[in-house]
Order: structure tokens, then C-alpha cells, then sequence
């Protein structure tokens, strides 16, 4: 695959201590989208040092954001790249080497907190590169309802599988884990009618939640980094259910 036919799509919104590694990481050659929704830092500006066409835009939400950003793509192909993900070796060959005959292909990630990787977050297998005619992005709320968040692409034809990793460092430490799991939650919980019925539900498989996350994703094998994701992850849904019932 030719490198120049693959636009990265990278939405942003005050990602200045982030971007340059992401940007820097990229193949060299590949063309880059920066959707910037009005940042009020540097952004803006290091996508412009960088090369990469800039398009600031208000925010709407997370699925029309990506819908739009695609819209703007002018090569064949785009690879979705988030601002605090970074491509390595493997991958940034993959790319080149992929062939064109597919419609997509998945990307593996591994995510990493305050700077450790979890094994609870790890080898998750995302479609992020896909031809730009044969995609859509569909919203996936984690605990159902219709907020446009946790957005998939959903790709039509056959998806292969790249090597290499896309490392993502996506929280700095407790506190911005924690803004993120208000926000969120905020978000879905506006998606979902109030339901005591649904809040309780929730809450009773918290405890199963916390079993597959510590057992079968090795959450309890990470120390307290793992404890605390675990925790909170398997409490998600129950807070959404929480915030949509008591408005």
C-alpha cells in the first residue's frame, strides 16, 4: 500500500502535550487530518508545523466528529488515530506493506495507565484503517441507550490484520481518569430514560463485572494501577444507570 494514499484522521481538542509524539510516530509520507475542535492551546498550531491540514470545527459529539472528519478525506484510504496513540515499528511496516485488495484492517492496541500498561486493556483488536468508501461510524454506548459515544467504524468487505502495536497512553494519572469517567458517564446517562430497575440490575453485576475484569483480563495481577481500573470499569454502567435515574 502506498503510504500517500492513507490519510491519518486525528480529532483534538487542547492536545498539545500529546500530538508531537503522536505525529512523530507516524509513517513518514502519510497524509495527515487534524480535526481540532477550537483548542485553546498550542494544537493547533503544531498540526500546522507539522504539515498536516487542519480543519477546526465546534464540537457536536464523538460520532458526527468522526463522520465529519472522514467526509474530509481526499485519499482512498484513512487510518484513525486518536492524539494520545502512538504507531510502533511493526505497525508503522505493516501499513506499508498492507495490501490494497481489502476493505480494512484491524489494529491491535494496548493501553497503558499513568504510564504502565494494564493486561486488562491490552491486544485489543479495533478497525482503524479502512477504505474511506467502504466504512461507517456507528455510536456503541457501553451501557446501551442512544448516546453518540464508544463510536465504531464498521467496515463492509473482507478486514485483514496489521502487525505491530498502536500504544496508547491514554491516562496520565488518577485524576484525569477520573474527569473522563464523569464525562462519560454524563454522556450515556443523557442516552438512557430513568429506570430504579436498570440502576439495580447494574449494580448486582458489578460483582461479576469485577470477576472477568480481575480474573479473566489479569486486572489483579497489575497491582493497584489494575485494582483501580478494574474498579471503576466494572462500576460504569451502574453509574450511568445511577445518573439517568436520578437525572
Amino acid at each position: 500500500m502506498k503510504l500517500s494514499d492513507v490519510t491519518a484522521v486525528i480529532l483534538t481538542k487542547n492536545e498539545e502535550r500529546r500530538l508531537p509524539r503522536t505525529l512523530a510516530a507516524l509513517p513518514p509520507g502519510m497524509p495527515v487530518l487534524v480535526l481540532d475542535a477550537e483548542s485553546s492551546d498550542g494544537t493547533q498550531r503544531i498540526a500546522r508545523e507539522r504539515g498536516a491540514t487542519l480543519v477546526v470545527r465546534a464540537w457536536t459529539d464523538f460520532v458526527d466528529a468522526r463522520r465529519f472528519a472522514l467526509a474530509q478525506v481526499r485519499t482512498p484510504w484513512a487510518f484513525a488515530v486518536d492524539a494520545d496513540e502512538v504507531f510502533d515499528e511493526r505497525l508503522r511496516a505493516a501499513l506499508a506493506e498492507a495490501r490494497e485488495d481489502l476493505a480494512g484492517y484491524l489494529v491491535r492496541r494496548d493501553t497503558s495507565f499513568a504510564g504502565h500498561p494494564l493486561r486488562m486493556w491490552s491486544g485489543e483488536r479495533l478497525l482503524r484503517c479502512f477504505r474511506v468508501d467502504a466504512v461507517r461510524v456507528e455510536a456503541f454506548p457501553t451501557a446501551g441507550g442512544s448516546a453518540a459515544l464508544h463510536e465504531r467504524y464498521i467496515c463492509n468487505g473482507k478486514i485483514g490484520e496489521l502487525a505491530g502495536v498502536l500504544q496508547h497512553d491514554s491516562y496520565a494519572d488518577a485524576a484525569e481518569y477520573r474527569r473522563k469517567f464523569a464525562r462519560y458517564t454524563e454522556i450515556e446517562a443523557r442516552g438512557l430514560p430513568p429506570s430504579p430497575s436498570r440502576f439495580l440490575r447494574e449494580s448486582i453485576l458489578v460483582l461479576w463485572r469485577l470477576a472477568k475484569f480481575g480474573v479473566a483480563r489479569g486486572a489483579f495481577l497489575d497491582g493497584p494501577r489494575g485494582w483501580y481500573v478494574m474498579w471503576w470499569s466494572s462500576l460504569y454502567p451502574a453509574a450511568v444507570a445511577w445518573r439517568a435515574w436520578r437525572g
